[in-house]
């Protein structure tokens, strides 16, 4: 009998090994450029900076990115879909009343694992160079507008149940601008804006535009609150 044949192969596992092995080395690249990002800045990141913080060769980086600019993108790219991935899979749980998935999609955004000072600071990093780079618009420009497409089919389906008096579009593209901006208050550190602080705020901008849904103490009211 031949032993050696009813040995299992070898080679498989080993092609497993590499590949897992390849995937941690870019996630650990990727998560390096965004420390380096929201401490250094855009300008200031460099191929060096990222294999020091993450404690790996800069040939290691070289051979996975190649450039800093693909690097950026593939930080950015990583950044997009975490993003998306983290509000649809809110989204999906809050059910199919239209004012509690308005209110859960509200509070995701002020969620510790995508809303904190290092990865606000390097969404910053990005939002001030989209205007120059193409790659960057195309990037998030799909996942931006399914986001916001969202919100406008939620506002529309709330003007409906409650009867108010707003145009849909416009009401979703300022919640959206209202969220953005709160980002950016937090982004600056000051001290009266906390995540905590800044979903209360964006919970009065949910009363004031759907007072039959949403009271000004964060919770839903009326018809919404007792389904």
């Amino acid at each position: 009998m031949n032993v050696e044949a009813l040995k299992p192969p070898a080679a498989e596992p080993e092609k497993r090994g590499r590949k897992a092995s390849k995937e941690t080395r870019r996630q650990q690249l990727i998560e390096a450029t965004i420390d380096s990002l929201a401490r250094r800045g855009y300008s200031e990141t460099t191929m060096a900076d990222v294999a020091d913080g993450a404690g790996l060769s800069r040939g290691i980086v070289n051979f996975h990115f190649e450039s800093k600019e693909k690097l950026l993108v593939a930080t950015l790219q990583y950044m997009a879909d975490e993003y998306a991935a983290h509000w649809r899979s809110a989204l999906q749980k809050a059910g199919d009343d239209p004012a509690r998935q308005l209110d859960t999609l509200v509070a995701a955004d002020f969620d510790r694992s995508i809303c904190n000072k290092r990865k606000l600071a390097a969404w910053c990093a990005f939002w001030g160079e989209a205007k120059s780079r193409p790659t960057y618009q195309a990037l998030c420009g799909a996942r931006d507008r399914a986001y916001q497409n969202v919100f406008i089919d939620l506002c529309r389906k709330l003007k409906e149940d409650g009867g108010y008096d707003f145009d849909p579009v416009a009401t979703a593209l300022g919640l959206s601008a209202m969220l953005e901006g709160l980002w950016l208050r937090l982004m600056m550190g000051t001290e009266e804006v906390t995540r905590e602080t800044a979903h209360q705020a964006a919970c009065e901008c949910l009363a004031s535009a759907f007072p039959k849904h949403f009271s000004r103490d964060g919770q839903r009211a009326g018809k919404a609150a007792t389904e």
